[in-house]
């Protein structure tokens, strides 16, 4: 009986560390991958990851995402006069402020996003306002487009109004490749492919 017990812990014990390990090992992954880097850090970087590699589906909520999304906005926006952040709620809700007239004018914008074949996202615009003024929607996104700070990976079309997130063209500092494989801002589903290079790990693949 006694030795039963001991087995019994015993394999509690390892449970409890393997979850610990691997729970550590998640929040690693999701820090590495979505903290700006600089561009000149890494020149080599399109021929990393272009070697061999294993990919996987990391899973998350849109409330972290929303803290990861203004984490970066705010590291973008650092030292500069510009302010807007975005709030995931059952679609993607963009507030801030635009220079129009000689002054600053609240802006609010919602959008729907729609995954692509190859892992980045299309925002279509959904409404949009500019403080009172009546303006088109083009017009607005036009002042969006000469006016918001975003990252270079991130495309404003006022024509097709909507807004194009290569996230697969991410700088990474851990040179792992990132794209959207899901998103249901209703269902709070949302899921990133990770690809990450053998390289990068120090590991060389063993050919077959």
């Amino acid at each position: 009986m006694a030795e039963r017990r001991k087995r019994k812990n015993n394999w509690k014990r390892l449970f409890f560390m393997l979850f610990g390990l691997n729970l550590i090992i998640f929040i690693a992954i999701i820090a590495l991958i979505f903290w700006p880097v600089s561009e000149t850090e890494n020149p080599n970087q399109e021929n990393e990851i272009t070697q061999q590699s294993s990919e996987f589906i990391v899973r998350t909520t849109k409330q972290n995402l929303n803290k990861l999304v203004n984490a970066y906005i705010d590291k973008l926006l650092e030292g500069s006069n510009h302010h807007y952040k975005v709030t995931l709620k059952d679609d993607v809700h963009l507030q801030g402020e635009l220079p129009v007239f000689s002054t600053s004018v609240p802006l609010s914008m919602h959008l729907e996003p729609f995954v692509q074949e190859n892992g980045d996202v299309i925002l279509k615009q959904k409404s949009i306002s500019i403080g009172l003024l009546q303006l088109p929607n083009q017009k607005i996104m036009e002042y969006m487009k000469k006016y918001l700070p975003v990252p270079k990976w991130v495309a404003i079309n006022p024509e097709d109004e909507e807004i194009y997130v290569a996230v697969t063209d991410m700088k990474i500092k851990s040179n792992f490749q990132v794209g959207v494989e899901h998103i249901d801002l209703g269902a709070n589903n949302l899921a990133f492919k990770i690809k990450i290079p053998y390289q990068t790990l120090g590991i060389e693949p063993k050919e077959e």
